[in-house]
């Protein structure tokens, strides 16, 4: 499960040969014990329990990034390694 991106105490990963779980792109958040699934092409929260506010900076980092998360979903599961994407700054 590579870790994709880092910022404000969040880590966005994409697992390897994830696409049997749940039939859309997403992505994997944690934060401070709390996880989280987004869906890459809504950008919106899947389920978990994430706060409003780090569903925000998600949401926002994720609609910047999208045709990174794009590339990166369809390396990982295809067992290929995602690239970095840059934080939320």
């Amino acid at each position: 499960m590579p870790s994709i991106s880092m910022f404000y105490g969040i880590v966005v990963m994409i697992f390897y040969y994830d696409n049997k779980q749940h039939n859309t792109p997403h992505i994997h958040v944690r934060y401070q014990g709390t996880k989280a699934v987004f869906g890459i092409d809504s950008s919106e929260m899947m389920e978990g329990d994430l706060p409003k506010k780090q569903q925000k900076m998600v949401s926002a980092w994720m609609e910047i990034h999208k045709d990174e998360l794009i590339a990166d979903w369809e390396l990982a599961v295809s067992g290929e390694t995602p690239y970095k994407i840059e934080p939320l700054r």
